[in-house]
């Protein structure tokens, strides 16, 4: 085993967990990219075998499906949500309970990431504008936009990853998880009412006098981005076809390109380009095989217990070591399972949910913590009250559904 290599990952590690060094100047892509060079450096991957190691499909997908969330956002169609959010509501608890649920549902077509990127300075408004609790909206956005992101495997970055490396396909996992997502933001939407009852229920809400119109541009975005969820559902190629609805959507607005560019969030593709480097770096240094061989993830006899206990390992290390590169670290093990098939469905799940269970769990936590500073925001034992509860009840409430669903056949 090369300690040098297991040095290289605990420092990077070190530097996309601290989010931004302000001695260094680093951020969380800052960190992947200095690792992912530092393992060429010290010859632990050639540049040929850390150029191999990125997954150019997880990231075309990622892109595709953060294109045409840009093409909403420049619609004017989250304008018209907020307006249309306040009027169907006309209560501070019917508008939660909204955006949990339009949250989770929009995550699982455009990603949890790019609700969070678009969906923030909704909600900063909606909570300035009306003088609202600043917490309770924050954290359903950002805990409802993980939840929902189960259902598919476009919904989050983790998904799209499993998808293209456990092979997993999209009606398939649609049909196990719908029903998964549906139950989650259940859960989700019940503990948030509880745990902020009081602060609803002294809030009040103004409707605006003049609705907001519905872009025609924003109904025609909906309809690419449908028409690409169904080419999604017959088995079409995930990236290629996400990349395709952004095309489609060029030709189709004839708008000013330069106009979509900057709402894509390039810093993200960076940092996984840089994760899977870091991530490969990691692997040949051998400690991933000496892990795994004194605690392998499969046992012998894999029966519901031991099941749950991998759905455990799952949303306990897609924390400590965040979502991505925990998928990447145990991809080897996975083939060792007595059904790998549903060891990747319980991975995808468990390692989505898990981006719940703190504010540093998720990407799209951190974007609506940050975004939403403006208005007092969430510190990170605010979030781990809702937070925790919801991510420990979604993953055994999942776990039970899908061990349940695999015993009489239903996928």
């Amino acid at each position: 085993m090369s300690w040098s290599g297991v040095a290289i990952f605990v420092v990077t590690y070190a530097l996309i967990s601290a989010r931004r060094l302000n001695w260094l100047g680093f951020d969380r892509p800052a960190g992947a990219l200095a690792g992912a060079v530092a393992y060429v450096a010290f010859r632990l991957l050639s540049p040929e075998e850390a150029l191999a190691a990125i997954d150019g499909p997880t990231l075309v997908l990622l892109f595709g499906m953060m294109g045409m969330g840009a093409f909403l956002a420049v619609d004017g169609f989250f304008e018209w949500a907020e307006d249309a959010l306040v009027r169907f509501a006309k209560t501070p608890e019917r508008l939660l309970g909204y955006l949990v649920w339009g949250a989770g549902i929009l995550s699982a077509f455009i990603t949890n990431d790019a609700v969070a990127v678009l969906g923030a300075p909704v909600v900063v408004r909606l909570v300035e504008r009306q003088r609202l609790p600043a917490v309770p909206f924050l954290l359903a956005l950002a805990t409802a936009a993980n939840t929902g992101s189960v259902a598919t495997l476009v919904g989050n970055p983790q998904n799209m990853l499993v998808a293209n490396l456990g092979g997993l396909d999209f009606l398939d996992h649609l049909q196990l998880m719908g029903p998964v997502a549906i139950l989650g933001l259940a859960l989700n939407h019940l503990v948030l009412r509880i745990s902020y009852r009081d602060a609803l229920r002294e809030a009040t809400l103004t409707i605006p006098e003049a609705p907001t119109p519905f872009s025609a541009r924003a109904g025609l975005t909906l309809g690419v981005i449908a028409a690409i969820s169904g080419l999604l559902v017959l088995g079409t190629d995930l990236a290629f076809t996400a990349v395709s609805g952004v095309v489609a959507l060029m030709l189709v607005h004839r708008r000013d390109t330069r106009e979509i560019w900057p709402r894509i969030d390039w810093s993200l593709l960076l940092f996984f380009a840089g994760l899977f480097v870091v991530v490969a770096g990691f692997r040949a240094s051998g400690a991933t095989d000496t892990f795994f061989e004194r605690f392998p993830l499969a046992s012998e006899a894999m029966g519901p217990g031991a099941w749950v206990r991998l759905s455990t390992i799952f949303l306990v290390g897609s924390n400590l070591v965040s979502n991505v590169p925990f998928i990447l670290v145990v991809e080897p093990e996975m083939a060792r399972l007595a059904d790998p098939a549903l060891g990747w469905e319980l991975l995808a799940m468990a390692s989505t949910f898990a981006g719940n269970l703190t504010l540093l769990g998720s990407v799209a936590n951190v974007i609506v913590a940050e975004a939403g500073a403006k208005v007092g925001g969430f510190g990170f034992f605010e979030h781990l009250r809702v937070g925790l509860p919801v991510a420990l009840a979604t993953t055994l409430l999942g776990t039970g559904y899908v061990l349940l669903a695999h015993s009489f056949g239903g996928w």
